[in-house]
């Protein structure tokens, strides 16, 4: 037997948004009698449960606030929305892989973003 699978869409999503996700279809699987959690989905809640720090509608805010900045695209801002950095050390270790690096009042903007929603 072969499946085939085709991406559709794709988005980016921050982990307290894919815990709300994964919240509802641990709901919609509580309520058919035959189905149970797997393991991959209980892991995932977990995992969601431990790191999630804000909730989805703030977290989608946090992002939409960074994108406004012009040094932060949106895959660094979900990256920002769910690490939370602190420090400029922080925050330095998510922009290591890219070509140019923030000043020292670019770091700090963005860290006062995200400082709002800590």
């Amino acid at each position: 037997m072969t499946i085939f699978k085709e991406t559709v869409d794709e988005e980016y999503l921050t982990i307290s948004e894919a815990k709300e996700l994964l919240e509802e279809v641990q709901m919609e699987r509580a309520m058919q009698d035959e189905r149970e959690v797997t393991y991959e989905l209980a892991r995932a809640i977990e995992h969601a449960n431990q790191f999630a720090v804000l909730e989805a509608n703030e977290a989608q805010e946090l992002v939409a606030e960074l994108q406004e900045l012009e040094k932060v695209d949106e895959k660094t801002a979900y990256k920002i929305a769910d690490l939370l950095p602190e420090t400029r050390d922080e925050l330095r270790t998510i922009y290591a892989k890219d070509r140019y690096t923030l000043t020292g009042d670019e770091l700090d903007e963005i860290l006062n973003i995200v400082a709002k929603y800590v």
